[in-house]
């Protein structure tokens, strides 16, 4: 296991966002929540070194000044599995694609714990939505990097399976630094150590609670930080 990369995004991207900074913490889950079409998905996509399809006045620098992309995973909203292979193929195409021998084992055992081990021999077009976007965690899981980006990870999940695998990707993501994309205030309030919401005036940080995420759902500090993101986002705060 590889610790987490602290990383800082400076820069702006016209018609989205202004000139803002945005830094993560090496070993947090950092949480961007903002409207529809502001940048989230860019932002995340920039950092990975992947094609954006904006022009990005900046820079985005790991604090130790080694190349970031061969140390990200990513995790698009899209599941993107390929559909003529099996859910084993799907979770360790990496591995193959870089001609190395997948950890099979592993794989497997990530799949039982996301409830999939029954699953592993089916095609994607037998799963649900839920099922497909478990698989693509356990993709990126698999790719065991030190930075981790995950672009609305958990949206397709039943509200006790979110939860479930909330919990367990931030146990096994532990010392990582991620990233994590979302629209649900309830979850970033639950589960991010530092948390932003992006609007088209830019980056502004809200303080997360003072306990350890991830965090009771129930607990009087989440519902607190919960609403002050809901107030945050609907523009009353």
């Amino acid at each position: 296991m590889t610790g987490g990369v602290g990383i800082t995004v400076a820069g702006q991207v016209a018609d989205l966002f202004p000139d803002l900074v945005l830094t993560l913490r090496p070993g947090e889950w950092t949480c961007l929540l903002g409207p529809s079409g502001v940048g989230k998905s860019t932002l995340l996509r920039l950092i990975a070194g992947l094609e954006a399809h904006v022009i990005f006045e900046g820079t985005v620098t790991a604090d130790d000044g080694a190349p970031l992309p061969p140390r990200i995973a990513y995790m698009a909203q899209n599941p993107l599995l390929m559909p003529w292979a099996s859910v084993l193929d799907n979770v360790t195409l990496g591995a193959r694609l870089r001609g190395e021998r997948p950890d099979l084992a592993r794989a497997r055992d990530l799949l039982a714990r996301v409830g999939l081990a029954d699953h592993a021999a089916k095609k994607p077009g037998a799963l649900s939505g839920g099922q497909q976007q478990r698989v693509a965690l356990v993709r990126t899981l698999m790719e065991d990097r030190p930075v981790v980006l995950l672009d609305e990870p958990f949206s397709a999940l039943d509200a006790k399976t979110r939860a479930e695998i909330q919990e367990l990707a931030m146990e096994l993501l532990a010392g990582r630094t991620v990233l994590l994309v979302t629209h649900d205030p309830a979850e970033a309030a639950r589960v991010g150590q530092a948390i932003h919401v992006l609007t088209s005036a830019g980056l502004e940080t809200v303080l997360p609670p003072d306990t350890p995420a991830p965090r009771p759902v129930d607990d009087p500090q989440t519902l607190q930080a919960q609403g002050a993101l809901y107030a945050k986002l609907r523009g009353t705060a």
